[in-house]
């Protein structure tokens, strides 16, 4: 699967957690870390206004958490990390893939 086609399914994802300006504390992590083992491909609002302290936050987050940035579009991250024993049901990448 491309980027393209990722992007396409994160287009209909709603954000699951949002970076707010306090940075990533050990609950953000770890709420990131459960996201993205569940869903794998997930949006991240990050509510932190200077946009080189976004783009810090986006690499500190995929390298921490071992994901790879698939998109970031003004305040939101596009982040992938696949799992191979995903939940079918509510992995974003099977639930789409079952679909075609």
């Amino acid at each position: 699967m491309d980027k393209k086609q990722l992007r396409a399914i994160g287009h209909h994802l709603k954000p699951v957690v949002t970076v707010a300006g306090a940075g990533l504390s050990e609950n953000v992590l770890a709420e990131l870390d459960r996201a993205l083992n569940d869903h794998e491909l997930i949006k991240v609002k990050l509510a932190v206004d200077d946009r080189e302290a976004r783009e810090q936050v986006s690499t500190l987050i995929c390298k921490q958490l071992n994901a790879e940035m698939i998109q970031s579009v003004g305040k939101i991250a596009l982040l992938l990390r696949r799992n191979s024993r995903a939940n079918p049901k509510i992995s974003n990448l099977v639930r789409h893939l079952s679909a075609i």
